[in-house]
């Protein structure tokens, strides 16, 4: 059953047939408003899922609010939270919400966006969620936009979404990768990723953009299924590379399975870029100092913690901001 929308004080004032004030009173159970009136208010608020008092409240009196940071479980074995692209992000998210005296709250779940996000909600342990990633929810988390639970993810833009997202622009990376191996002569470029995922599908329709304009074919025997976690990005890459098949260019879809790949090809005694070729995405930290340093697509981390805390808080107090698809750059290094 879908959840009624949420009101704003005044309607509930207007259904009570009081004031604002004696709303906003009622709810914080002053004493000078009689225990019938009290009961009579929150009886309706409840009905109509009026959720935005103690936020609201909060803006005003400029108390503390306390943000949600969750990360969806990829129910891979060997990924963690230490993920440096997460870590990243999740400094910046840290950091803009400190500047503003709120307070961070980090979670990891493997139950459905749609439960876990309004569970912190209704437990009342937090004001707002942030999702880092949508994983595979996507409808999950279009049903949670259903409800009244302020939130903002950092992910993909896709069609039909009615949640606010903070994500780079994943077409245009994925096509400044791929270009970026094609105009350095390399044809056989192989696409490491797993398109379940929206932001990886989105950088392979970019990849697939780039060799189109360059005249070339997409070869599905080039696509390797690559989870993120870098144990498991290396089997899969190492798989890859046994099976015989041609390739002299690599668009890895993180820098951490790029980093992976860098191993597996120096085991096999290729060498980089003279053989192969590799453009990471994200430029992380570690990106610039690897051996060889790594070509990567990079987003801006700093930018997109502060873009996720800014909007999220414009929804808590009843506003309704737009996504927001930030721009990549490539950072050229020796990989390529």
């Amino acid at each position: 059953m879908t959840q009624k929308p949420p009101i704003k004080m005044a309607d509930l004032a207007k259904l009570a047939g009081v004031s604002k004030s004696t709303v906003s009173r009622a709810l914080a159970d002053s004493p000078l408003i009689p225990q019938e009136t009290k009961q009579k208010i929150a009886a309706l608020a409840k009905e109509h899922n009026y959720r935005l008092n103690k936020r609201a409240r909060n803006f005003r009196t400029k108390e503390t609010l306390t943000i949600a940071v969750l990360i969806p479980d990829t129910r891979e074995k060997d990924w963690r939270l230490s993920d440096p692209f997460f870590l990243e992000l999740l400094g910046s998210i840290a950091d803009t919400l400190n500047d503003q005296n709120h307070e961070l709250l980090l979670a990891k779940s493997s139950v459905s966006a749609e439960e876990w996000a309004r569970d912190h909600i209704e437990r009342g342990t937090c004001d707002g969620v942030i999702l880092v990633g949508q994983g595979t929810q996507h409808e999950e988390i279009n049903k949670l936009a259903e409800g009244s639970t302020p939130f903002v993810v950092w992910g993909g833009l896709l069609d039909g979404q009615h949640y606010c997202t903070v994500g780079s622009d994943n077409r245009l990376g994925g096509k400044k990768a791929s270009s970026h191996l094609i105009e350095r002569g390399r044809r056989y470029i192989a696409f490491l990723g797993d398109r379940r995922l929206p932001e990886v599908a989105l950088r392979y329709a970019g990849y697939q953009d780039a060799l189109a304009a360059a005249g070339l074919d997409v070869d599905a025997s080039l696509e390797v299924v690559t989870p993120f976690g870098g144990e498991a990005a290396y089997r899969a890459v190492a798989d890859f590379l046994d099976s015989g098949q041609a390739v002299d260019g690599i668009f890895a879809c993180s820098d951490v399975i790029a980093m992976a790949t860098i191993r597996a090809l120096r085991e096999r005694g290729l060498s980089i870029p003279e053989d192969v070729a590799i453009v990471g995405y994200d430029d992380i930290a570690l990106s610039s100092y690897y051996s060889p340093p790594l070509t990567t697509v990079r987003q801006d981390c700093q930018r997109g913690g502060q873009e996720l805390v800014s909007r999220l808080l414009e929804i808590i107090q009843g506003g309704k901001p737009a996504p927001l698809m930030l721009d990549t750059e490539i950072v050229e290094r020796a990989s390529t």
